[in-house]
């Protein structure tokens, strides 16, 4: 009777495992049937970062949020995603987007860095296999509350976890604080431990803003408790349909954002990359370019690629 019953129950739990499958599936296909097909783009801007520097604050837009950066001799790579494709593969088949515009820099090309800085652990933000491909014993990990574990077996020299409003200071005399911002952390449905940040970056003087993502959420606080604010970098894709507005700012209230943080150029992220939401994907940039008006020569990367020296002041 026993072994009966546990055949049963055996091919019961399989069958619901294909029925779930399957509806898992048709979610996917129909969500992704809704969102614009752009064609695969070439990189028109090739950095030379062993050219960059040490005395000076030098940065690329990678792709995505993905951003090396050179803060006076101190090499930062924030949420680094390189790969082809995001997701998952579940029996055998491939769950998530196709990058079509590459990476401006692959792993071998970025090199060693000394900080690789992750913000949350959705996944266009905490790629493993990128990760596993940058991972050295001379870069220092900085993460959010309750996600170093994705990356603890890597051959990382060290890592940490910072909060909203907690400070961590570099031996490259770097200085991060993690900041507030309306967004989520969950790689997974059952993650609902893992947090999210933005961050203030700062070195002799300089401050650079960095949000990862985040939905509409006031930043005029942050000139008074940091100082002025040179470089932010905002993201500016994935806000429709409006629910998804949540999470990710629209382009206008990335400039409202940039705006009252006092930075004095901005830099536009989280587009470009990946077919993540239902907006034409050049929307964002025209949206931006927009609501900047005449003050649009403070946007200073609009590709992949392009390269940004801050100037002397």
């Amino acid at each position: 009777m026993l072994p009966t019953l546990l055949s049963w129950l055996g091919g019961a739990l399989a069958v619901l495992f294909v029925i779930l499958l399957a509806y898992v599936g048709y979610r996917y296909w129909y969500h992704m049937g809704r969102l614009p097909k752009p064609p695969s783009r070439s990189i028109r801007n090739k950095p030379m970062p062993a050219t960059w520097r040490d005395e000076e604050v030098t940065f690329t837009w990678v792709g995505h949020s993905t951003i090396l950066i050179n803060l006076f001799g101190t090499k930062i790579l924030t949420d680094p995603v390189l790969g082809e494709k995001l997701g998952l593969r579940i029996a055998g088949i491939h769950f998530g987007p196709k990058r079509y515009t590459p990476p401006a820099l692959s792993s071998a090309e970025i090199g060693d860095v000394d900080i690789i800085l992750i913000s949350h652990a959705h996944m266009d933000n905490v790629d493993l296999p990128s990760l596993r491909e940058l991972a050295r014993p001379s870069i220092h990990v900085i993460t959010a509350k309750n996600t170093s574990r994705l990356i603890a077996r890597m051959p990382f020299g060290s890592y940490e976890e910072i909060a909203p409003h907690e400070t961590v200071r570099t031996a490259s005399g770097v200085k991060i604080t993690a900041i507030p911002v309306r967004h989520w952390g969950n790689r997974f449905p059952w993650n609902k431990d893992y947090g999210y940040n933005g961050y203030i970056i700062e070195k002799n003087g300089v401050r650079i803003l960095y949000p990862g993502d985040t939905a509409y959420t006031s930043f005029e606080e942050l000139p008074r408790a940091f100082g002025s604010i040179d470089i932010a970098f905002m993201p500016i894709g994935a806000y429709k349909p409006d629910a998804y507005q949540a999470a990710h700012c629209t382009p206008e209230q990335a400039w409202e954002m940039f705006k009252q943080s006092g930075a004095k150029w901005f830099v536009p992220i989280h587009w470009n990359t990946f077919v993540l939401s239902q907006e034409p994907v050049e929307e964002p940039i025209q949206r931006l370019l927009a609501a900047a008006g005449d003050e649009k020569d403070r946007i200073v990367i609009e590709e992949q690629g392009e390269t940004f020296v801050l100037p002397v002041s």
